[in-house]
């Protein structure tokens, strides 16, 4: 496929040219939990200091194009209205491939909505997010952790994959898809599905 449908993809992803629909069930459902096998994540217990079950997920598709499930975890007592005092844990399951350099520039394009950033301070974030996001390929995954206060740690298909210590970073990255100014309501809202007010 050509460099330039996974840049547009990526583009439109978080630019309003996409929708959101429930994730497509799969996996057996686990004892004692309405999630489904295929939603359970072992790296879960290093990334949070407490049990979290799973609030939603859904899955964008951009112009009839699979690209990512989304599944959102997070402890009891989180509350969608205040997600950025929230630990919480964000996974993308890819189903395209995506350069990191689209990806991250994306993902400023899409924090520049909530706030300004400066042109320096957009340097540095750019710079950490191609420090610890890879390029992705059709079937990694990527789960984001938020730590309130602390900043963002990274798991790249199960391993950890590095931190961004800066905790405006992580409330700006986590509200691409969490804020209520996200480019997705759609998708906000199966992922908080699951949440309190």
């Amino acid at each position: 496929m050509k460099r330039w449908l996974p840049a547009a993809l990526a583009g439109a992803v978080l630019a309003g040219a996409a929708w959101a629909q429930p994730a497509e069930p799969s996996g057996t459902p686990a004892a004692g939990s309405s999630a489904s096998v295929a939603d359970y994540r072992p790296e879960l217990k290093d990334a949070l200091s407490q049990a979290a079950p799973l609030i939603g997920k859904a899955r964008l598709t951009v112009w009839g194009f699979q690209v990512y499930d989304a599944r959102l975890w997070a402890p009891a007592g989180f509350a969608a209205g205040n997600y950025a005092t929230h630990a919480l844990a964000l996974e993308l399951a890819y189903l395209r491939n995506f350069d990191a350099v689209d990806v991250a520039e994306r993902s400023l394009q899409e924090m520049r909505r909530s706030t300004p950033i400066s042109d320096a301070r957009a340097a540095q974030w750019m710079a950490e997010m191609l420090r610890v996001i890879p390029d992705v390929r059709k079937g990694d995954r990527i789960l984001g952790v938020h730590r309130p206060g602390v900043g963002a740690a990274f798991w790249i298909n199960g391993k950890a994959g590095g931190e961004i210590r800066d905790a405006e970073f992580a409330k700006l990255f986590f509200g691409i898809w969490l804020s209520p100014r996200t480019s997705e309501p759609r998708l906000r809202e199966a992922l908080l599905a699951g949440a309190g007010g």
